[in-house]
C-alpha cells in the first residue's frame, strides 16, 4: 500500500485572506505569498504539521461541520482570550469526568463561524 501524507486541512470560506490571518496568528503559522491570480490562501505550519488552505467557496453548514480543529495548549483560558482578541468567539466551555481524569475544553468559532475546540495538555 502506498503511504499518503496529509498536505492540507481545507476551509471553505467567504474571506480567505481574513481567515488565513486569524489561523496564522492562532497557530503561529506563516501565510504563504501566492500569486494574485490564485484564489486560495495557505498557512504553512511549523514542525511538519499539515498546512491550512483557505478557499472562497460555499460551505454546507456553519454550525455542525464534519471536520474541525482541536487545539491543545498549556493554558486554555489564556489561549481562549488570545483567540477572542484575534476575532474568534466562544460557543461554550464543557467539562467531562472520566474514571481518573477530568477534561475541560472550550468550543469556539473562528471569524467565519467554523467550529474548533481548545483544551489543555
Amino acid at each position: 500500500m502506498v503511504m499518503s501524507k496529509l498536505q492540507f486541512i481545507t476551509f471553505a470560506c467567504t474571506d480567505a485572506e481574513r481567515l488565513a490571518e486569524f489561523w496564522s496568528e492562532a497557530l503561529d503559522g506563516e501565510q504563504q505569498d501566492l500569486p494574485g491570480s490564485l484564489d486560495p490562501e495557505i498557512v504553512e505550519r511549523p514542525g511538519g504539521s499539515p498546512n491550512l488552505l483557505f478557499k472562497e467557496q460555499p460551505k454546507g453548514t456553519e454550525r455542525d461541520l464534519p471536520i474541525h480543529l482541536d487545539l491543545a495548549t498549556q493554558n486554555r483560558e489564556e489561549t481562549v482570550e488570545q483567540l477572542r482578541q484575534l476575532g474568534g468567539s466562544v460557543r461554550e466551555t464543557k467539562t467531562e469526568a472520566y474514571e481518573t481524569h477530568t477534561a475541560t475544553w472550550t468550543v469556539m468559532e473562528d471569524p467565519e463561524g467554523n467550529g474548533f475546540c481548545v483544551s489543555e495538555y
